[in-house]
């Protein structure tokens, strides 16, 4: 029997478009990034303006894009500074209240049922506060949906951009190689494929996992769905059998990516 899938990833924030995402599917699938701290192509949005103002936040992009990492982390804690704000837990207090007004959001508005993963801009500790009755998380675990198995690593990896979570290498490889087989892989990130992990926006590689690519490369699942890359030189990527693909920005998009399986 065939099922439609509707897979979703890099929400930041889109709560009306997520809300009509699961219409028409047998499965919905978030692979994560609910939160929206920066807003790229709009320094208007985000937590960081909200804290910052606009015109603080373009500049602190500005850094990012370029980067300036340090530099950028010296404009954020000058910032900070500016208004009142020096104790790194009294910064996590202010940005705790702001993201969890977000995910409130989020998940009010989340399909259900639902399957979940973190993204590497998540906070996973604060998840289960919001979770609706239909709404499973799954990481490094998998599930069987009617004879198709169905594998779940969340998260990104150690970069530059320090977002809040970011596994080592060895962590995320052992959650990958935990799932055993499967016919479907969903991940927040995609495998260290270069077509697949630069953002020709950015104009940067994002990092992938090259755990991923032996796993793929070994186990073969007809799909490995993932996203984290906005804006991909390549959309779709084959390593054997296995369609690799990014499902889209679903912030951009607002629109889920459709898979019959």
């Amino acid at each position: 029997m065939t099922r439609r899938l509707h897979v979703v990833s890099d929400v930041h924030g889109k709560t009306q478009a997520l809300s009509s995402a699961a219409d028409g599917s047998d499965l919905f699938i978030c692979l994560g990034d609910l939160i929206l701290f920066l807003d790229y192509d709009d320094p208007r949005r985000g937590i960081h303006a909200e804290l910052f103002g606009e015109q603080h936040t373009a500049k602190y992009i500005e850094l990012r894009t370029a980067g300036r990492y340090e530099d950028a982390r010296a404009l954020g804690a000058q910032a900070w500074a500016g208004i009142g704000i020096v104790d790194p837990q009294d910064r996590w207090t202010v940005m705790e209240s702001l993201i969890t007004r977000q995910y409130q959001e989020m998940f009010a508005a989340m399909p259900a049922p639902a399957l979940l993963t973190f993204g590497n801009v998540d906070v996973p500790n604060l998840w289960p506060q919001f979770l609706r009755p239909g709404h499973r998380v799954l990481d490094g675990e998998t599930l069987d949906e009617q004879g198709t198995r169905i594998g779940f690593v969340g998260g990104g990896l150690k970069s530059p951009m320090r977002t809040p979570f970011e596994r080592s290498e060895e962590e995320f490889a052992e959650k990958v190689a935990a799932l055993g087989p499967v016919d479907v892989l969903c991940t927040h990130i995609p495998p260290a494929i270069p077509e697949l992990t630069y953002d020709t926006v950015a104009r940067r590689f994002e990092v992938g996992s090259t755990a991923l690519v032996e796993y793929i490369k070994a186990e073969q699942p007809t799909y490995a769905l993932f996203g984290h890359v906005h804006q991909p030189l390549a959309g779709r990527f084959r390593i054997g059998r296995t369609e690799c693909i990014n499902v889209g920005h679903f912030n951009a998009t607002k629109r889920p990516f459709v898979v019959s399986i």
